[in-house]
Protein backbone atom coordinates (compact mmCIF):
# COMPACT_ATOMS: atom_id res chain seq x y z
CA UNK A 1 0.00 0.00 0.00
CA UNK A 2 2.91 2.06 0.94
CA UNK A 3 4.23 1.64 -2.61
CA UNK A 4 1.12 2.49 -4.51
CA UNK A 5 1.14 5.12 -2.32
CA UNK A 6 4.24 6.56 -3.50
CA UNK A 7 3.63 5.32 -7.64
CA UNK A 8 0.49 7.46 -6.85
CA UNK A 9 2.27 10.44 -5.55
CA UNK A 10 5.37 10.61 -8.39
CA UNK A 11 2.67 10.60 -10.83
CA UNK A 12 0.56 13.33 -9.78
CA UNK A 13 3.78 15.80 -9.38
CA UNK A 14 4.46 14.54 -12.88
CA UNK A 15 1.10 15.93 -13.61
CA UNK A 16 -0.63 12.99 -14.84
CA UNK A 17 -3.87 11.37 -12.66
CA UNK A 18 -4.29 8.14 -12.16
CA UNK A 19 -7.01 6.18 -13.91
CA UNK A 20 -9.67 4.88 -12.06
CA UNK A 21 -11.75 3.29 -14.76
CA UNK A 22 -14.87 5.42 -13.78
CA UNK A 23 -14.89 8.40 -16.73
CA UNK A 24 -15.27 10.90 -14.15
CA UNK A 25 -13.44 14.10 -15.50
CA UNK A 26 -14.76 16.00 -12.74
CA UNK A 27 -12.38 14.60 -10.29
CA UNK A 28 -9.25 14.93 -12.92
CA UNK A 29 -6.57 17.31 -12.36
CA UNK A 30 -3.73 18.17 -15.13
CA UNK A 31 -0.52 19.81 -15.42
CA UNK A 32 -0.13 22.98 -16.78
CA UNK A 33 0.03 22.39 -20.24
CA UNK A 34 -2.70 19.83 -19.91
CA UNK A 35 -4.80 22.84 -18.56
CA UNK A 36 -4.64 25.19 -20.82
CA UNK A 37 -5.80 21.97 -23.83
CA UNK A 38 -8.80 21.64 -21.31
CA UNK A 39 -9.17 25.08 -20.68
CA UNK A 40 -9.48 25.53 -24.95
CA UNK A 41 -12.20 23.00 -24.99
CA UNK A 42 -14.32 24.59 -22.44
CA UNK A 43 -14.22 27.67 -23.80
CA UNK A 44 -15.53 25.73 -26.58
CA UNK A 45 -17.95 24.19 -25.15
CA UNK A 46 -19.16 27.91 -23.52
CA UNK A 47 -18.83 28.85 -27.55
CA UNK A 48 -21.75 26.27 -28.42
CA UNK A 49 -23.50 27.29 -25.40
CA UNK A 50 -23.54 31.11 -26.45
CA UNK A 51 -24.50 30.15 -30.22
CA UNK A 52 -27.12 27.78 -28.95
CA UNK A 53 -28.44 30.47 -26.60
CA UNK A 54 -28.43 32.58 -29.14
CA UNK A 55 -30.34 30.98 -31.73
CA UNK A 56 -33.15 30.59 -29.64
CA UNK A 57 -33.38 34.13 -28.92
CA UNK A 58 -33.28 34.74 -32.70
CA UNK A 59 -35.49 32.04 -32.95
CA UNK A 60 -37.90 33.44 -30.39
CA UNK A 61 -37.58 37.30 -31.60
CA UNK A 62 -38.48 35.82 -35.25
CA UNK A 63 -41.86 33.98 -34.13
CA UNK A 64 -42.81 37.57 -32.65
CA UNK A 65 -41.65 38.91 -35.73
CA UNK A 66 -44.32 36.47 -37.76
CA UNK A 67 -47.11 36.82 -35.59
CA UNK A 68 -46.94 40.76 -35.40
CA UNK A 69 -46.34 41.21 -39.03
CA UNK A 70 -49.00 38.70 -39.43
CA UNK A 71 -51.47 40.38 -36.98
CA UNK A 72 -50.57 43.90 -38.71
CA UNK A 73 -51.30 42.16 -42.41
CA UNK A 74 -54.74 40.88 -40.74
CA UNK A 75 -55.37 44.60 -39.78
CA UNK A 76 -54.50 46.48 -42.39
CA UNK A 77 -57.16 46.52 -44.69
CA UNK A 78 -57.13 45.89 -48.74
CA UNK A 79 -58.64 47.10 -51.64
CA UNK A 80 -60.53 45.75 -54.84
CA UNK A 81 -60.12 47.97 -57.85
CA UNK A 82 -62.19 47.34 -61.33
CA UNK A 83 -64.37 49.01 -63.71
CA UNK A 84 -68.31 49.12 -64.24
CA UNK A 85 -69.26 49.41 -67.91
CA UNK A 86 -72.39 48.65 -69.90
CA UNK A 87 -73.13 45.17 -71.14
CA UNK A 88 -73.14 45.14 -74.99
CA UNK A 89 -72.09 41.97 -77.40
CA UNK A 90 -70.27 45.07 -79.10
CA UNK A 91 -67.11 45.88 -77.63
CA UNK A 92 -67.30 49.42 -79.02
CA UNK A 93 -71.03 49.94 -76.68
CA UNK A 94 -69.21 48.69 -73.56
CA UNK A 95 -69.11 52.22 -72.43
CA UNK A 96 -68.47 53.30 -68.55
CA UNK A 97 -71.05 53.88 -65.81
CA UNK A 98 -70.22 56.35 -63.41
CA UNK A 99 -72.25 56.65 -59.82
CA UNK A 100 -72.41 53.30 -59.62
CA UNK A 101 -73.34 52.83 -55.84
CA UNK A 102 -70.63 49.22 -54.84
CA UNK A 103 -70.67 47.21 -51.80
CA UNK A 104 -69.39 44.78 -50.52
CA UNK A 105 -70.58 41.99 -48.21
CA UNK A 106 -69.52 39.21 -46.45
CA UNK A 107 -72.02 38.22 -44.11
CA UNK A 108 -72.22 41.92 -43.04
CA UNK A 109 -71.39 44.88 -45.28
CA UNK A 110 -67.48 45.25 -45.61
CA UNK A 111 -66.94 48.24 -47.69
CA UNK A 112 -68.75 50.64 -50.30
CA UNK A 113 -68.05 53.02 -52.71
CA UNK A 114 -69.24 54.78 -56.02
CA UNK A 115 -67.16 54.58 -59.49
CA UNK A 116 -65.96 57.85 -61.16
CA UNK A 117 -66.73 58.98 -64.62
CA UNK A 118 -64.41 56.65 -66.29
CA UNK A 119 -66.34 53.92 -64.17
CA UNK A 120 -63.28 53.67 -62.29
CA UNK A 121 -63.99 52.28 -58.63
CA UNK A 122 -61.34 51.67 -55.55
CA UNK A 123 -63.50 49.54 -52.99
CA UNK A 124 -61.53 49.79 -49.49
CA UNK A 125 -62.59 46.61 -47.37
CA UNK A 126 -62.76 46.94 -43.54
CA UNK A 127 -59.53 45.70 -41.63
CA UNK A 128 -59.26 41.67 -41.46
CA UNK A 129 -60.79 41.14 -44.89
CA UNK A 130 -57.69 39.45 -46.51
CA UNK A 131 -57.24 38.01 -49.59
CA UNK A 132 -59.17 35.01 -50.41
CA UNK A 133 -62.37 36.09 -48.21
CA UNK A 134 -65.53 35.02 -49.98
CA UNK A 135 -67.28 38.29 -50.95
CA UNK A 136 -70.48 39.70 -52.51
CA UNK A 137 -70.14 42.80 -54.64
CA UNK A 138 -73.46 44.23 -55.05
CA UNK A 139 -73.50 47.04 -58.02
CA UNK A 140 -76.68 49.88 -57.93
CA UNK A 141 -77.81 52.17 -60.58
CA UNK A 142 -81.35 53.74 -61.35
CA UNK A 143 -80.57 53.22 -64.94
CA UNK A 144 -79.02 49.80 -65.03
CA UNK A 145 -80.52 45.91 -63.77
CA UNK A 146 -78.89 45.41 -60.19
CA UNK A 147 -75.76 43.05 -60.45
CA UNK A 148 -74.53 41.00 -57.72
CA UNK A 149 -70.92 39.05 -57.84
CA UNK A 150 -69.74 36.58 -56.01
CA UNK A 151 -66.13 36.79 -56.00
CA UNK A 152 -63.00 36.17 -53.80
CA UNK A 153 -60.79 39.52 -52.23
CA UNK A 154 -57.54 39.20 -54.05
CA UNK A 155 -55.13 41.23 -56.12
CA UNK A 156 -56.86 41.33 -60.11
CA UNK A 157 -58.75 43.72 -61.76
CA UNK A 158 -62.73 43.39 -61.53
CA UNK A 159 -64.79 44.26 -64.35
CA UNK A 160 -68.38 44.24 -63.78
CA UNK A 161 -70.79 44.87 -66.73
CA UNK A 162 -73.99 46.17 -66.15
CA UNK A 163 -77.23 45.34 -68.02
CA UNK A 164 -79.11 48.67 -68.95
CA UNK A 165 -83.10 48.69 -66.74
CA UNK A 166 -85.61 48.05 -69.34
CA UNK A 167 -87.13 51.47 -70.41
CA UNK A 168 -91.40 52.05 -70.11
CA UNK A 169 -92.77 51.30 -73.48
CA UNK A 170 -94.29 54.06 -75.56
CA UNK A 171 -97.84 54.40 -75.51
CA UNK A 172 -100.39 55.46 -78.65
CA UNK A 173 -100.23 58.97 -77.16
CA UNK A 174 -96.81 59.11 -76.30
CA UNK A 175 -94.82 61.71 -79.13
CA UNK A 176 -91.89 60.43 -81.14
CA UNK A 177 -88.67 60.46 -80.42
CA UNK A 178 -86.62 63.39 -81.49
CA UNK A 179 -83.53 62.99 -83.75
CA UNK A 180 -80.61 64.66 -82.97
CA UNK A 181 -78.32 65.03 -86.03
CA UNK A 182 -75.05 67.27 -86.86
CA UNK A 183 -73.43 66.60 -83.89
CA UNK A 184 -70.03 68.74 -83.32
CA UNK A 185 -68.17 70.27 -80.08
CA UNK A 186 -67.16 73.88 -80.63
CA UNK A 187 -64.43 75.35 -78.44
CA UNK A 188 -61.91 77.87 -78.37
CA UNK A 189 -58.47 78.55 -77.25
CA UNK A 190 -56.51 81.70 -76.69
CA UNK A 191 -53.93 82.67 -79.11
CA UNK A 192 -51.64 85.71 -78.88
CA UNK A 193 -50.99 87.37 -82.34
CA UNK A 194 -48.73 90.10 -83.22
CA UNK A 195 -50.00 92.76 -85.06
CA UNK A 196 -47.33 94.86 -87.09
CA UNK A 197 -48.21 98.43 -86.48
CA UNK A 198 -44.99 100.09 -88.03
CA UNK A 199 -41.36 100.30 -87.77
CA UNK A 200 -38.56 102.28 -85.70
CA UNK A 201 -35.21 103.83 -87.42
CA UNK A 202 -32.18 105.39 -86.39
CA UNK A 203 -28.89 106.35 -86.76
CA UNK A 204 -26.24 106.91 -85.23
CA UNK A 205 -22.29 107.76 -85.54
CA UNK A 206 -19.06 106.12 -83.83
CA UNK A 207 -16.70 108.94 -83.59
CA UNK A 208 -12.67 108.54 -84.38
CA UNK A 209 -9.69 109.30 -86.20
CA UNK A 210 -8.20 106.94 -87.95
CA UNK A 211 -4.25 105.49 -87.57
CA UNK A 212 -3.66 106.70 -84.40
CA UNK A 213 -1.45 104.20 -81.91
CA UNK A 214 -3.24 103.26 -78.85
CA UNK A 215 -0.13 103.15 -76.56
CA UNK A 216 -2.44 100.82 -74.65
CA UNK A 217 -5.13 103.56 -73.82
CA UNK A 218 -8.53 101.70 -73.97
CA UNK A 219 -10.30 101.28 -75.61
CA UNK A 220 -8.51 100.05 -78.79
CA UNK A 221 -8.40 97.80 -81.77
CA UNK A 222 -9.13 94.16 -81.54
CA UNK A 223 -5.15 93.97 -82.08
CA UNK A 224 -4.27 96.98 -79.76
CA UNK A 225 -2.62 98.89 -82.16
CA UNK A 226 -4.98 101.50 -83.27
CA UNK A 227 -7.01 103.94 -80.89
CA UNK A 228 -10.64 103.20 -80.96
CA UNK A 229 -14.49 104.51 -79.46
CA UNK A 230 -17.32 102.86 -78.85
CA UNK A 231 -20.64 104.64 -79.21
CA UNK A 232 -24.20 103.07 -78.48
CA UNK A 233 -27.92 103.74 -79.37
CA UNK A 234 -31.48 102.70 -78.07
CA UNK A 235 -34.81 102.43 -79.04
CA UNK A 236 -38.29 102.18 -77.00
CA UNK A 237 -41.45 100.32 -78.56
CA UNK A 238 -43.10 102.10 -75.93
CA UNK A 239 -45.75 100.60 -73.54
CA UNK A 240 -47.48 97.40 -74.95
CA UNK A 241 -45.34 97.16 -78.05
CA UNK A 242 -42.07 94.92 -78.76
CA UNK A 243 -39.55 95.35 -81.58
CA UNK A 244 -39.17 92.15 -83.97
CA UNK A 245 -36.37 91.46 -86.46
CA UNK A 246 -33.81 94.38 -85.47
CA UNK A 247 -30.84 94.52 -86.90
CA UNK A 248 -27.72 97.08 -87.10
CA UNK A 249 -25.85 98.09 -90.21
CA UNK A 250 -22.50 99.94 -90.86
CA UNK A 251 -23.68 101.79 -93.80
CA UNK A 252 -21.17 104.74 -93.96
CA UNK A 253 -17.46 104.97 -93.65
CA UNK A 254 -14.94 102.95 -93.24
CA UNK A 255 -16.87 100.01 -91.77
CA UNK A 256 -14.81 96.94 -92.27
CA UNK A 257 -12.80 98.53 -88.91
CA UNK A 258 -15.65 98.46 -87.24
CA UNK A 259 -17.02 96.09 -84.72
CA UNK A 260 -20.47 95.31 -82.93
CA UNK A 261 -19.16 95.32 -79.51
CA UNK A 262 -22.43 94.50 -77.29
CA UNK A 263 -26.45 92.75 -79.15
CA UNK A 264 -29.20 94.21 -76.99
CA UNK A 265 -31.13 94.43 -80.12
CA UNK A 266 -31.27 90.56 -82.22
CA UNK A 267 -33.94 89.13 -79.42
CA UNK A 268 -36.64 91.85 -79.57
CA UNK A 269 -38.13 93.24 -76.76
CA UNK A 270 -40.07 96.77 -75.61
CA UNK A 271 -36.15 98.10 -75.52
CA UNK A 272 -33.10 97.75 -77.87
CA UNK A 273 -29.60 98.73 -77.64
CA UNK A 274 -26.16 98.20 -79.54
CA UNK A 275 -22.66 99.10 -78.50
CA UNK A 276 -20.12 99.68 -81.82
CA UNK A 277 -16.75 99.78 -81.92
CA UNK A 278 -14.59 101.85 -84.27
CA UNK A 279 -10.75 102.07 -85.29
CA UNK A 280 -10.46 103.98 -88.18
CA UNK A 281 -12.44 107.19 -89.05
CA UNK A 282 -15.40 107.92 -88.03
CA UNK A 283 -18.76 105.85 -89.23
CA UNK A 284 -22.42 105.37 -89.25
CA UNK A 285 -24.73 102.62 -87.99
CA UNK A 286 -28.03 102.19 -89.04
CA UNK A 287 -30.29 100.34 -86.26
CA UNK A 288 -34.13 99.35 -87.36
CA UNK A 289 -36.51 97.39 -86.32
CA UNK A 290 -39.85 96.49 -86.87
CA UNK A 291 -42.79 97.17 -83.96
CA UNK A 292 -45.62 94.87 -82.87
CA UNK A 293 -48.63 95.07 -80.94
CA UNK A 294 -49.26 91.53 -79.32
CA UNK A 295 -53.06 91.01 -79.02
CA UNK A 296 -54.79 87.44 -77.18
CA UNK A 297 -57.49 86.54 -79.66
CA UNK A 298 -60.09 83.51 -79.04
CA UNK A 299 -59.63 81.14 -81.95
CA UNK A 300 -63.02 79.02 -82.32
CA UNK A 301 -62.13 75.21 -83.27
CA UNK A 302 -64.68 72.61 -83.86
CA UNK A 303 -64.29 68.33 -83.32
CA UNK A 304 -66.47 65.82 -84.47
CA UNK A 305 -67.94 63.21 -81.62
CA UNK A 306 -67.86 59.49 -82.15
CA UNK A 307 -71.11 58.01 -81.87
CA UNK A 308 -71.34 54.64 -80.26
CA UNK A 309 -74.84 53.43 -79.81
CA UNK A 310 -76.75 56.56 -77.95
CA UNK A 311 -73.35 58.22 -76.51
CA UNK A 312 -71.07 59.84 -78.55
CA UNK A 313 -67.72 60.70 -77.05
CA UNK A 314 -65.30 63.69 -77.87
CA UNK A 315 -61.52 64.50 -76.74
CA UNK A 316 -60.51 68.26 -76.08
CA UNK A 317 -57.10 69.87 -75.70
CA UNK A 318 -56.15 70.79 -71.89
CA UNK A 319 -56.48 74.62 -73.14
CA UNK A 320 -60.13 74.53 -74.35
CA UNK A 321 -62.66 77.00 -72.91
CA UNK A 322 -65.87 77.80 -73.48
CA UNK A 323 -67.30 74.30 -74.89
CA UNK A 324 -70.29 73.98 -76.12
CA UNK A 325 -72.39 71.51 -78.43
CA UNK A 326 -74.28 72.46 -81.72
CA UNK A 327 -76.97 69.99 -83.08
CA UNK A 328 -79.63 69.56 -85.43
CA UNK A 329 -82.76 69.26 -83.09
CA UNK A 330 -85.90 67.91 -85.30
CA UNK A 331 -84.18 69.57 -87.98
CA UNK A 332 -82.95 73.03 -86.40
CA UNK A 333 -79.65 73.79 -85.70
CA UNK A 334 -79.04 74.66 -82.17
CA UNK A 335 -75.94 75.41 -80.00
CA UNK A 336 -75.78 74.51 -76.03
CA UNK A 337 -73.39 75.82 -73.87
CA UNK A 338 -72.30 72.73 -71.64
CA UNK A 339 -71.07 75.12 -68.69
CA UNK A 340 -69.42 73.89 -65.56
CA UNK A 341 -72.22 71.55 -64.99
CA UNK A 342 -71.93 70.00 -68.15
CA UNK A 343 -76.01 69.86 -68.79
CA UNK A 344 -77.77 69.26 -72.07
CA UNK A 345 -81.62 69.64 -72.13
CA UNK A 346 -81.09 66.11 -74.16
CA UNK A 347 -78.09 64.25 -73.17
CA UNK A 348 -76.67 63.45 -69.85
CA UNK A 349 -72.62 64.23 -69.88
CA UNK A 350 -69.79 63.54 -67.72
CA UNK A 351 -65.92 64.59 -68.63
CA UNK A 352 -62.71 63.51 -67.45
CA UNK A 353 -59.48 64.66 -67.63
CA UNK A 354 -56.50 61.95 -69.09
CA UNK A 355 -52.64 61.78 -67.93
CA UNK A 356 -51.82 64.23 -70.66
CA UNK A 357 -54.24 66.79 -68.99
CA UNK A 358 -56.72 66.25 -72.08
CA UNK A 359 -60.42 66.40 -71.32
CA UNK A 360 -62.43 63.31 -72.89
CA UNK A 361 -66.18 64.30 -72.61
CA UNK A 362 -69.17 61.29 -72.68
CA UNK A 363 -72.94 62.64 -73.56
CA UNK A 364 -75.67 59.92 -73.69
CA UNK A 365 -78.80 60.26 -75.12
CA UNK A 366 -81.92 60.96 -72.52
CA UNK A 367 -85.26 59.11 -73.02
CA UNK A 368 -87.33 60.44 -75.88
CA UNK A 369 -84.27 61.17 -78.42
CA UNK A 370 -82.09 59.26 -81.13
CA UNK A 371 -79.24 59.56 -82.91
CA UNK A 372 -80.37 59.30 -87.14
Amino acid sequence: MAKNRTKDTKNRVKGFAPRTGRGDSSRRWCGPGIRRWVSGVDGGMSGRRKVAIWAVVIAALGGTLATMLLRHRSERSMSLKGAVIKQDTDTKKELPIADVQITAENGFSVGDCKSDSSGFFNLGLSPGVGPGTSLILRFRHPDYLPLDLNELAGDKLYVARMVPGSRRPHTEHSRPEIVVANVLARYSIKATTAVNIGSAVKTFQVVNTGNVPCNGRQPCSPDGRWKATIASASLDAQEGNEFQNARVSCIAGPCPFTKIESDGFSRGGRAINVLARNWSDTTTFLLEAEVFHPMVRDNVRKSYPVMFGRALNFTLPAMAEGVSIQAEIDGETIIFPLGPNLFLSWADCNARINNDQTKIYRCELKSGYRFP
